[in-house]
C-alpha cells in the first residue's frame, strides 16, 4: 500500500490515505482537523508513524496500519520534527528537527519499544554545527544514510549506527533524499540537478565501501520531503510527478469576427 498526504478540500488541511494497489481503494487513515505529514511505515507493518501540529507544533505520533485503535503520541517538545525511517528491529525512530531557530536541522534517534510513553528521551545523531536532514536506516540497521550541507551544499552521506565512527560520501555533485535497496547494496538519492542516482555500496565489518554512482533517468520535481519510493528489488519507482490542467470546455474558435459585427 501507498499512503500519499492529501489536502481536504472541506478544512484545508493536510489528512494521511491508505491506497490499496491492488484494489485500488484509497482509504482515509487520518481525520484530525489539525495538520498531518511524513507518514512512516514500521517495518513489520503494523504502524504508521506521523507529525501533527495539533498541539501548537509537529509532534510525533503513531497509529496502527488497519486503521483499529487510537493515535499514539510519540514524542512532543516545543520543536518541529519529522519522522523519517524506523530502525529495522523497530526499536528506534529517526526523526529530524527542522526550521529551529536556535540551531541547525539536525537528525535525533527516539526508543520506540521497550520504553514507556513519558520516559523516551531521544538522542542525537549527528549534531554538528551543520544542518543535517532525511535520514534513512540500512536494512540491517548498521548504517543511516543522510544528507549534510558540511561541505557547502547538501551532499549524501553514510554513518554507522549507534555510532561513533568515520562517515563516507555516497554522492558526487550534490545529493537529497538517500533511499537504501532492501537488500542494503544500493542507495538512491536526487542529484542537485533532480536526477535520480544510484549508488552501488558494500559494507564490510566497520569499513563501508562506494563502487560506482549514476543516473537512472530525471527529470524528479521538486518537493518538500520524499519525491519518490522504490520496491525493494529496486527496480521500479513511485514519482510525484506535476499535474497536467486539461480544460474540459471546448475551444471556440471564431474566424473573421469583424465581418459579423455588421450584420
Amino acid at each position: 500500500m501507498f499512503f500519499p498526504n492529501t489536502i481536504n478540500v472541506a478544512t484545508g488541511n493536510r489528512d494521511i490515505w491508505l491506497y490499496d494497489v491492488a484494489r485500488e481503494l484509497k482509504t482515509r487513515f487520518t481525520s484530525d482537523p489539525a495538520e498531518k505529514r511524513h507518514p512512516t511505515w514500521s517495518p513489520d507493518g503494523r504502524w504508521i508513524a506521523f507529525n501533527s501540529n495539533r498541539k501548537g507544533h509537529f509532534d510525533l505520533y503513531r497509529k496502527p496500519s488497519n486503521g483499529t485503535g487510537t493515535e499514539e503520541l510519540l514524542y512532543a517538545d516545543a520543536k518541529e520534527k519529522y519522522p523519517n525511517s524506523f530502525s529495522p528491529d523497530g526499536k528506534w525512530l529517526l526523526y529530524m528537527v527542522y526550521l529551529d531557530p536556535s540551531s541547525k536541522d539536525q537528525l535525533w534517534i527516539l526508543p520506540v519499544e521497550e520504553t514507556p510513553p513519558g520516559e523516551r528521551k531521544p538522542v542525537p545523531f549527528a549534531q554538528t554545527r551543520f544542518n543535517s536532514s532525511w535520514g534513512e536506516f540500512s536494512p540491517d540497521g548498521r548504517w543511516i544514510a543522510y544528507v549534510s550541507d558540511e561541505s557547502d551544499r547538501n551532499e549524501i552521506y553514510v554513518a554507522p549506527f549507534p555510532g561513533p565512527g568515520r562517515k563516507w560520501r555516497i554522492s558526487t555533485a550534490g545529493g537529497d533524499q538517500p533511499l537504501w535497496r532492501s537488500d542494503g547494496k544500493e542507495i538512491f538519492y536526487i542529484s542537485a540537478d533532480r536526477k535520480l542516482m544510484t549508488a552501488e555500496v558494500t559494507s564490510k565489518g566497520d569499513e563501508f565501501e562506494v563502487r560506482s554512482v549514476r543516473p537512472l533517468f530525471e527529470p524528479i520535481p521538486q518537493s518538500f520531503g520524499h519525491s519518490y519510493a522504490v520496491s525493494a528489488d529496486g527496480q521500479r519507482f513511485l514519482v510525484h510527478t506535476v499535474a497536467q490542467q486539461n480544460n474540459s470546455e471546448p475551444l471556440t474558435v471564431v474566424h473573421d469576427w469583424i465581418a459579423g459585427l455588421k450584420k
